[in-house]
């Protein structure tokens, strides 16, 4: 059993997977927005969520950072992303979703969502080739960031239960540092642009 997924025991006796809480703390940099802070974020990894996924999901964090932003319950609700925007009200002002949704998923998350933003390791066009000809609410406003695939597999071995990372956003580039040492890859940011409702 991956050393990720830790057993435990539910009411009737059976062994049942729970979340990992993978503790990352952040000093960020994102030249690009002018936006610095220092996060300290506590990720709740999902038993069948990969870590790749949740690299994406905190890259992703990094470069849409707001205030409010949050995770979401992600992999184990299909009511709420892998982070937003909420305001009182319920009002969801900022939707970000990973890899690759469906088109039914981005559709509801566009209806509910001022703006709707998809973080992914696969070029643009993946994504727009899976939703092509589908019906999508404001499909053309959909924002896509791919993360370089190569910086989330670098980070993959080196990214324990604990790390601490430096993140500098600059000129379309991130940058990545922990452990005494860096790495990078481009951010690429489109739309979606399918066919819309």
């Amino acid at each position: 059993m991956p050393a990720a997924f830790r057993p435990k025991r539910s009411k009737d006796g059976r062994m049942a997977l729970v979340a990992t809480l993978h503790h990352i703390e952040i000093a960020l940099s994102d030249a690009d927005r002018g936006v610095y802070e220092s996060l300290d974020l506590r990720v709740a990894r999902h038993p069948s969520e990969t870590m790749k996924y949740l690299l994406t999901r905190v890259l992703g964090f990094c470069l849409l950072h707001e205030e409010g932003l949050a995770f979401g319950k992600g992999l184990s609700s299909t009511e709420e992303p892998a982070a937003w925007v909420t305001e009182a009200g319920g009002r969801v002002r900022l939707w970000v979703d990973i890899g690759r949704p469906s088109a039914e998923r981005l559709h509801k998350a566009s209806k509910a969502a001022d703006r709707v933003v998809v973080c992914t390791t696969d070029p643009p066009e993946v994504l727009r080739r899976a939703t092509e000809g589908e019906r999508i609410h404001r499909a053309g406003e959909i924002e896509i960031v791919s993360i370089a695939k190569a910086l989330v597999e670098a980070l993959e071995p080196v990214t324990g239960r604990a790390a601490r990372w430096e993140v500098v956003h600059s000129g379309g580039h991130l940058y990545v540092t922990t452990g005494g040492k860096s790495y990078d890859g481009a951010v690429e940011r489109s739309n979606l642009g399918a066919a819309e409702e």
